[in-house]
């Protein structure tokens, strides 16, 4: 209960992912530890028709192997598709949060978010040089009709009048059409990069409609998204790994799908679906209110990821919560360890290794344009210190503003 040190501990600022640490107690609070999704497969014969239907469950982790063995059961126990349902009723399908920017492009982290979610909503490209004069080997993963490759680079064997290699989707678009132009080095190494893509549901569709092809099972009839038929029998059922381990993606590798797909389901879970925005957010402000003792009418948190610069908390209200947590029995050891550690792993892993904060830190990190954040835990010499450190309103960089963040942590630890 001791405060250590405290400047402008009540000025709000941009938490930037500093505010999946709101999202994760929430999820911990009213889904508890053990909480799985369900992602389930349908059959149902109606009149002379035979449909498969995927009913989403709001997995962010569900993945391109999960739905190849989904596809593989289908295979193994029906003989025809006309026509491939898709139900994602649980939670709305808006793909993009308050305050986000329009043009955040086609990086991993601006991924559009969706019940019905594969692989990140992105898809993973592959690249090497090939031989001189040629254009890159490419490989995408999946490999999907969904997208559009189109590979106008050019395998070089000098840098004179150089020109990088991009690998770019037209999002502002909305297409899914992904263009490598440029010039690639022909003694390169092999690299991976990850592009989002529109429309994560149909891209999901699709990618089951071309494994179901692939296994013998062709779809003859058109891809619908409607809810489950009455009378449908159940196929399969994928269960995620329990809450405790999907907040290690969420928190130590700071994915935005999973902290606003959790958000959502907080709120079909509370409300009733479909899980929204607003439904979620009530339910998240009523735990920081009456559980955790905040008083929110005095920040403001529009999304679950900290995407939006319109999110505003207090370095005080975040140690405020932590503390909380840290005195919760039931989830603070897995919410802790979900936590980057420093110099260990997440997006700590590269940061205060080999110095006295080493695997003594654990800690969200958050970044925006003019926003650098670490709220956590520091294991001290005497005692677990709870800490927050906001920084906002810089232009440019913010290597400097980590390294402060670092040297204040190593002071820490030595209290």
């Amino acid at each position: 209960g001791k405060v250590v040190y405290q400047l402008n501990p009540d000025h709000l600022y941009m938490p930037a992912s500093n505010n999946k640490l709101y999202s994760a107690a929430a999820a911990f609070h009213y889904l508890g530890a053990d909480f799985r999704f369900h992602t389930s497969l349908y059959y149902d014969t109606t009149g002379n028709k035979s449909n498969l239907i995927l009913k989403a469950g709001g997995d962010p982790d569900f993945s391109l192997g999960t739905l190849d063995s989904l596809a593989e059961i289908a295979a193994g126990h029906i003989s025809r598709i006309d026509t491939l349902i898709i139900d994602r009723t649980i939670i709305d399908s808006i793909h993009s949060g308050h305050g986000w920017m329009w043009d955040e492009g086609h990086w991993w982290y601006a991924a559009q978010i969706d019940p019905l979610s594969l692989n990140d909503n992105c898809v993973d490209i592959d690249f090497a040089p090939g031989h001189p004069g040629t254009p890159p080997q490419i490989i995408t993963r999946p490999t999907t009709n969904y997208v559009e490759l189109i590979n106008q680079a050019v395998t070089v064997t000098d840098t004179i009048d150089f020109v990088e290699m991009e690998i770019e989707r037209n999002w502002w678009e909305n297409g899914n059409r992904i263009t490598i132009s440029g010039e690639i080095m022909y003694d390169d190494e092999r690299d991976t990069v990850y592009r989002n893509i529109h429309d994560p549901a149909r891209f999901t569709a699709t990618v089951f409609q071309e494994m179901l092809t692939d296994k013998g099972l062709p779809v003859t009839g058109p891809i619908t998204f409607r809810q489950l038929p009455s009378g449908a029998q159940l196929l399969a059922e994928h269960q995620s790994a329990p809450l405790s381990v999907i907040a290690n993606n969420f928190l130590k590798e700071s994915d935005n799908l999973s902290g606003e797909l959790l958000l959502k389901t907080i709120g079909a879970v509370t409300a009733g679906e479909p899980g929204t925005w607003p439904k979620g957010l009530t339910a998240q402000k009523t735990y920081l209110c009456d559980v955790v003792g905040l008083d929110t009418t005095t920040l403001r948190i529009v999304d679950g990821s900290g995407v939006s610069r319109y999110n505003l908390t207090s370095p005080a209200q975040l140690v405020h919560l932590l503390a909380h947590v840290a005195e919760n029995e039931d989830f603070y050891p897995a919410f802790r360890q979900a936590l980057p550690i420093a110099g260990v792993d997440g997006t700590l892993e590269k940061r205060m290794g080999k110095t006295p904060a080493d695997n003594k830190v654990f800690a969200k990190t958050g970044t925006l344009s003019g926003a650098s954040t670490l709220s956590g835990y520091i294991e001290s010499r005497r005692d677990t210190l709870v800490f927050a450190i906001m920084i906002n309103g810089y232009v440019g960089s913010s290597n400097q503003y980590r390294r402060l963040q670092d040297e204040i942590c190593n002071i820490l630890v030595e209290y």
